[in-house]
């Protein structure tokens, strides 16, 4: 994993190489803060950006400073189908200019909801940044699941096609390892922490005691928020995603 950190001079923040459609992570840079955002209903993803865009632009804020996108699927891609969405999401944002260097800085997660899933892929909220006297830096770190490396292909996913309890623990492990690589790697303040994510459809109470507070001991302090939902492509059974913000706020997806 030989992330780098790199700076997004006109969106405000520094972002942690990923894969081509989005980052492992940002993080505010000096007199700028993160603020989070949820849609009071989730609407489709591309309605949905422009909705984003639309409530950046009403607050004299520029669309490069939208710097973290959640999604909700209506089931896990196959790994061909993944990278198909992947690359009109990614179309998307290069219509807009938002790439830097040809990478995507933009953080995301993206996981299919086991109850009630959507028919289509919606937005469920986005992070942005903004002018602040905050003195510390805010971050978001992207969703990971147990896929240790970059490359996206079945053979890397850790204990491939188990569901054990002892191969449930090691899934979350390897995505706690993820989550606190890129917390290093952003040079992120764990204290900060205001947000702990899990996505799984699985029993997860000895994983978060054994793996994720032990693993992230802020967790404890925060609190864990479990989603009933599968990361994004099949066969992976275990996602997580983190941030440390100071504002969070809900806005309307209606553009």
């Amino acid at each position: 994993m030989g992330s780098q950190l790199k700076l997004n001079e006109q969106g405000g923040y520094r972002y942690l190489q990923g894969i081509a459609p989005y980052s492992s992570g940002v993080i505010a840079v000096s007199g700028r803060e993160i603020v989070h955002v949820t849609l009071d209903k989730p609407v489709h993803w591309r309605q949905g950006l422009f909705a984003a865009r639309q409530h950046l632009e009403q607050q004299g804020l520029e669309h490069y400073c939208l710097c973290g996108v959640e999604l909700r699927c209506p089931e896990p891609h196959s790994m061909g189908g993944f990278i198909d969405f992947n690359k009109q999401y990614q179309t998307l944002l290069e219509e807009w200019d938002m790439l830097v260097e040809g990478e995507n800085p933009v953080a995301r997660t993206n996981v299919a909801p086991v109850v009630s899933p959507p028919r289509d892929t919606l937005l469920y909220g986005f992070s942005h940044t903004k002018p602040s006297e905050f003195e510390q830096s805010t971050f978001v770190v992207a969703g990971g699941g147990e896929l240790p490396h970059r490359e996206l292909s079945d053979q890397h996913i850790v204990k491939f096609g188990e569901t054990s309890e002892a191969a449930m623990l090691d899934k979350a492990r390897c995505v706690v390892d993820i989550m606190r690589t890129r917390l290093k790697r952003l040079e992120a303040n764990e204290g900060l922490l205001s947000s702990v994510d899990v996505y799984c459809a699985h029993p997860v109470h000895d994983i978060l005691r054994d793996v994720i507070i032990p693993g992230i001991p802020e967790a404890a302090r925060v609190g864990i928020q479990w989603s009933y939902a599968q990361p994004p492509i099949q066969n992976i059974e275990f996602e997580m995603d983190l941030r440390g913000v100071r504002r969070e706020i809900v806005i309307s997806g209606q553009v």
